[in-house]
């Protein structure tokens, strides 16, 4: 008598397949950007037919749009240096496992229309998010600065890897950047 228990069933299956096809997709597309990402390369590193990843996502466009999310960090409210602290632990979380799902994104929206918008679009709630965490007359400014930061260490450490950023440990970046971030998470004091 076999144990049945012990067999996946097909919903456990599929899921299983989706998340192949989603962990190649996001490998690929980091590697190579939206234009230069094929189907059958995303197939081919899932161990899938071609096929397989067409019926379960539709198309190219949705395989990216799937492959690409990032949930957003929950910003703190409350003190400056509360909000700085939450984005460097972000970074650092980001520092310490490769994101393969961010990186998918920043190598694609600089060659490709439709990422560019789907990142505007998933980009602008986070912004004003930490603009309104920052409270100060030039909120957007900052907030703006703060994500360039992030998106660029990002791209130096993993896709350029020309600087010291690709050997320096989270910890060493992180407290490098912290007076940065309090910096610009910090409202002037208009009468210094």
């Amino acid at each position: 008598m076999t144990d049945s228990s012990a067999r996946p069933t097909r919903a456990q299956q599929r899921r299983r397949s989706e998340e192949r096809i989603l962990d190649a997709a996001r490998r690929i597309f980091a590697e190579l950007g939206y234009d230069r990402t094929t189907i059958r390369a995303v197939a081919s590193a899932a161990g899938v037919d071609g096929g397989l990843v067409m019926h379960y996502f539709g198309s190219k466009e949705l395989l990216f749009a799937r492959a690409s999310e990032v949930p957003a960090d929950e910003l703190p409210g409350g003190t400056s240096d509360e909000v700085a602290e939450a984005l460097l632990t972000s970074l650092g979380k980001r520092l310490t496992d490769e994101p393969t799902a961010s990186l998918a994104v920043l190598r694609s929206v600089l060659t490709n229309a439709d990422a560019a918008d789907r990142y505007r679009a998933a980009a602008e709630p986070q912004l004003d998010q930490l603009a309104e965490a920052i409270s100060t007359p030039d909120a957007d400014l900052r907030a703006s600065l703060l994500s360039a930061i992030v998106h660029g260490v990002l791209a130096e450490r993993y896709l350029l890897r020309l600087t010291g950023l690709a050997d320096a440990s989270p910890e060493q970046i992180v407290d490098l950047l912290r007076p940065c971030f309090q910096s610009l998470a910090t409202p002037r004091d208009p009468n210094p």
